[in-house]
């Protein structure tokens, strides 16, 4: 287990980011007419948020061992 947690841990944190800053962003600018289809429920933004999140991450981890590769 603790393999795995330090093998993804840069896709991790930036699953733990992605859920914080979905939350903030429904929070402070989400969508007030609640027509958007994702930004005026944060039980749909913040899930939105940690997918981004956990990609980014991901697309950083495998340039970090590309380099070192």
């Amino acid at each position: 287990m603790t393999s795995f947690i330090r093998k993804n841990a840069i896709t991790i944190v930036g699953v733990i980011l992605g859920l914080a800053g979905g939350y903030l962003y429904w929070y402070y600018i989400g969508c007030a007419s609640g027509t958007c289809a994702i930004q005026s429920d944060p039980w749909k933004m913040t899930p939105y948020g940690a997918l981004m999140g956990g990609l980014l991450g991901n697309i950083l981890q495998d340039a970090l061992r590309k380099r070192k590769a």
